[in-house]
């Protein structure tokens, strides 16, 4: 969160965050959206979040709110679209984590590791419905382009 709000101070944004813990909180993230000029929203990653993605999309959907998300299953949804780990991948590399531990290796001599494939997705058809144009320069580096 650091980051970005040093990112955006220095571009001259405004960025302000939303407290979602649960679907309960769902009401008070549409509320804190209402009546103000929105630029976008950035859904970063966490179970709740991941889990109300539907939702989310259709509170901002609603409002015309281009929305990005951490995993490529929101871009998938209607969301502009998405960039972070491959959630495909991280499972993988659970599973081998898994083999390794059941054939006898302690879990505490496995090596912490990060995620290293991470994907853009673009959604096209979510960009055109919200009139916004998609640079060629950005068109040319997602993973996939969702037409």
């Amino acid at each position: 969160m650091k980051a970005a709000e040093a990112t955006a101070k220095h571009r001259g944004l405004i960025l302000e965050t939303v407290q979602l813990r649960d679907a309960n909180d769902l009401p008070k993230v549409a509320s804190a959206l209402k009546g103000k000029h929105v630029g976008g929203v950035i859904v970063l990653q966490g179970p709740t979040l991941f889990l109300e993605k539907a939702h989310i999309l259709e509170i901002t959907t609603r409002q015309r709110i281009p929305t990005f998300f951490m995993w490529r299953e929101g871009a998938e949804l209607g969301g502009l679209g998405s960039y972070g780990p491959s959630l495909v991948e991280l499972w993988r590399r659970a599973a081998s984590y898994t083999d390794k531990i059941l054939r006898g290796t302690k879990p505490a001599d496995l090596p912490v590791e990060q995620a290293t494939t991470f994907e853009l997705v673009i959604n096209r058809k979510t960009a055109k419905a919200l009139g916004l144009t998609i640079p060629p320069s950005l068109l040319a580096r997602p993973d996939q382009v969702i037409e």
